[in-house]
């Protein structure tokens, strides 16, 4: 199908929505913004072999956590989603029908969190799939939760479960796996409620996406905060997947990514579920730097970030 022919097919699919004042069809998007909000800007790559293989992940489960992706990221902040523009760079040799899977599980995905698919762009890619998802949030002016609010004393929390996605590549990585075995790796969901409901009630200093592991993430906070961190290992809480369900391990808990849970500090009390999500407290921010382990009986080791980041082996 011609790029014309594409980006038209993909206009009568996609739905306006009310921050939507002009959306496909124009050199650019028109969007409405609330009165006395601020903008959110987000923006990542769904890259083949990189993120996903055709033969491991059905087109549909691209599409989904394609956007997953960028509302994970408005929801770290707090934010409400407005809108997305997908853009895509695809092979000559691509079949349409991987491509039509592919918006309609992005496109479920933007209907169950009513976030209008308002423009992009389409281009011929030298090689493999390259999708980028651009989200546009708002939250009321002042009010977006940083990373770098973490102050000594303020409890950790992390949502949900962690360590189910990097099961669920390490078991792909030895032959075909159920993806209703592994949900949180095929089919994960954004946080954006539990933002919301942190951020309307100030309760979270700091918070960040567990995109590239507990580790890691937890690390970027410390940063842009100035602080430490001391985590105690019997309390993060692990994914159980396969069948039949059994716990993962302590390592990809700690280091595995694309769980697209919230990683938060507070100094308040945080109810043991929000908008039906589990949060766990795992420890507490310190004021030296650095992060710790506290294993069973109080013994400390130092806590390095071992999470995914590019380019690593090349530095």
């Amino acid at each position: 199908m011609g790029e014309k022919s594409l980006i038209e097919r993909v206009r009568r699919r996609a739905r306006d929505g009310a921050a939507v004042v002009t959306g496909i069809g124009d050199d650019c998007a028109v969007l409405r913004v609330p009165a006395g909000h601020q903008l959110l800007v987000t923006t990542d790559f769904t890259l083949e072999n990189v993120h996903f293989r055709r033969e491991w992940h059905p087109p549909e489960v691209v599409g989904w956590r394609c956007l997953t992706r960028g509302l994970s990221d408005i929801a770290a902040m707090g934010g409400e989603p407005r809108a997305a523009f997908l853009s895509m760079a695809l092979e000559r040799v691509i079949p349409q029908k991987w491509v039509n899977r592919f918006l309609a599980g992005l496109l479920e995905a933007a209907e169950e969190f009513r976030v209008p698919l308002a423009g992009g762009d389409t281009a011929q890619s030298a090689g493999g799939i390259q999708a980028d998802i651009v989200l546009v949030g708002s939250v009321p002016k002042g009010t977006a939760v940083l990373r770098s609010g973490a102050r000594p004393g303020d409890g950790i929390y992390v949502t949900g479960e962690l360590g189910g996605s990097a099961a669920a590549i390490a078991r792909l990585r030895e032959g075909r796996v159920r993806a209703a075995d592994y949900e949180r790796h095929f089919h994960p969901v954004a946080r954006v409620e539990v933002g919301r409901w942190l951020r309307r009630r100030g309760l979270a200093s700091a918070m960040i996406d567990v995109s590239d592991g507990l580790s890691t993430d937890l690390e970027h906070i410390c940063e842009e905060s100035g602080v430490g961190a001391e985590i105690e290992v019997a309390a993060i809480p692990r994914a159980r997947v396969g069948r039949p369900a059994r716990q993962v391990g302590f390592d990809l808990a700690l280091h595995g990514g694309e769980d697209y849970e919230l990683l938060f500090a507070s100094a308040r009390k945080i109810p043991a579920k929000l908008a039906g999500v589990r949060v766990t407290r795992i420890g507490r921010i310190a004021r030296g730097p650095g992060m710790v382990l506290i294993e069973a009986g109080g013994r400390r080791r130092r806590l390095l970030a071992r999470g995914w980041e590019h380019f690593k082996g090349d530095s």
